[in-house]
């Protein structure tokens, strides 16, 4: 797994106008992805803020605890932001979701703004745009697969897997 990054850090309130797309794209993923549901409650109650590095450190994070970590810690975080309305921005989120999966809550909290975990998330994001340059992968979650040194973009359908399937058997 690449965490690719997608928004800086930043306090500033996300603009209305880019609020109103990313509800936009939970009814079209609503529509297209089936059993999928999101809080949008979370637009009323939070104070959202495009910033999405305090979760993708959170992740390398709870990884430097044990590999197991990093699927659980991204679980809690899409449970909490997407299910509880809650802001995957806030630190004290993510810590609290840290003593909820069971890691260590000190050393989680002393690794998160860590110049540790900010340089692996750096190194994360350039293989992200070197994966995504290479294979013209774009958005997020994306599926990369690797043949002979060369990156090619899965397409991936979820209400059918046989696209993707079909795909990864042009190579094999």
């Amino acid at each position: 797994m690449v965490l690719g990054g997608l928004a800086p850090d930043s306090d500033e309130i996300m603009p209305k106008n880019l609020q109103e797309t990313i509800k936009e794209n939970w009814r079209r993923i609503q529509q297209v992805i089936p059993n999928v549901d999101f809080n949008y409650a979370f637009w009323s109650s939070c104070e959202p803020r495009r910033s999405t590095y305090p979760a993708c450190r959170a992740v390398l994070s709870a990884k430097a605890q044990g590999v197991e970590s990093e699927n659980k810690m991204i679980n809690a975080i899409q449970k909490a932001y997407y299910l509880e309305a809650k802001n995957p921005s806030d630190d004290e989120l993510l810590v609290c979701l840290a003593g909820k999966i069971g890691l260590q809550v000190g050393k989680f909290k002393q690794d998160l703004n860590s110049e540790v975990i900010h340089q692996q998330l750096d190194d994360n994001i350039d293989f992200y745009h070197e994966l995504s340059g290479q294979s013209g992968a774009s958005g997020f979650p994306s599926l990369v697969l690797k043949i002979d040194g060369r990156y090619h973009a899965v397409p991936r359908d979820y209400a059918d897997p046989q696209t993707t399937l079909n795909f990864i058997s042009k190579f094999f």
